[in-house]
């Protein structure tokens, strides 16, 4: 959910990300990965724009893995033999603090390649720049802030000033989806406006992708069990019961059955709720 949540921003909002990225507001559009002409690595991970110029491959992480630094230069190979006259920018974004060395590897070396691509760790980065853009606001909070909280509410104000009200719905939810990493849902409730959330497209994206998953997992057998699997998949983001019940049907007492069993260790939802 926090990859589709970031790739819908980049999509979206890819000045503003070249922006920062790069350091100039290029206009870039969406490259496919099926693009390649090898079956991609975890496509559902990448993020791939394009200019005339410049290629920028993104890859957004909640934790690290021991085999990135290996689809970086895998990557780059496939985009370089395909685009060998485009410059070529990869940034690993990692989201939630970690200790591990991984986060800090920048290149990928055997005894006959050496490749090196670009870190941002979040927690690391200053909060004011995320504060200028409108399609950096949901990363705020990750920023190097002492007060997330506080953070969260500087950017809530920022938000209800932008005039469109499908950006501004779409801000809204992806913020509060992406600040579930480092607030409480109560927080997050608290200083965003839920109703404007259920407008968003990327609200909406989670609803389709919760109905996919229950069917592809066998619980989507009828509207309870789909309503199920939606509702747990919005839990698991850290949204309020209030405002799952409101979005799947589900009564508030149902959520909260399905709540407590899903922090069971092993233990699935039932469909009987």
């Amino acid at each position: 959910m926090y990859d589709n949540t970031c790739k819908f921003l980049v999509e979206n909002f890819p000045t503003d990300f070249a922006t920062w990225l790069l350091g100039k507001p290029i206009a870039l559009t969406k490259l496919e990965p099926s693009e390649l002409s090898v079956d991609p690595i975890r496509a559902d991970s990448v993020i791939l724009l394009e200019s005339s110029e410049v290629i920028v491959h993104l890859e957004f992480q909640t934790k690290t893995d021991d085999t990135m630094a290996y689809r970086m230069a895998n990557y780059y190979l496939r985009l370089y033999g395909k685009y060998p006259a485009k410059e070529i920018h990869q940034t690993v974004i990692y989201l939630r603090p970690t200790k591990s060395t991984l986060a800090y590897q920048t290149n990928f070396t055997t005894n006959k390649l050496n490749h090196e691509f670009n870190v941002i760790r979040l927690w690391e980065q200053p909060t004011e720049p995320f504060q200028q853009y409108q399609g950096l606001l949901p990363l705020a909070v990750l920023t190097k802030t002492g007060n997330p909280s506080e953070t969260l509410q500087e950017v809530a104000k920022l938000i209800d000033n932008i005039e469109d009200r499908k950006v501004k719905s779409n801000v809204t939810a992806a913020t509060a989806i992406i600040s579930g990493l480092a607030l409480d849902h109560e927080v997050i409730q608290r200083l965003l406006r839920s109703e404007i959330m259920e407008e968003s497209v990327v609200y909406q994206e989670i609803l389709r992708e919760g109905l996919t998953k229950g069917k592809a997992e066998g619980l989507a057998k009828g509207k309870v069990e789909a309503a199920n699997q939606i509702a747990l998949n919005m839990l698991r983001s850290n949204m309020s019961p209030d405002l799952v019940a409101q979005l799947t049907g589900l009564t508030v007492k149902q959520i909260l059955k399905l709540q407590k069993l899903s922090i069971k260790k092993g233990q699935k939802p039932k469909a009987n709720l």
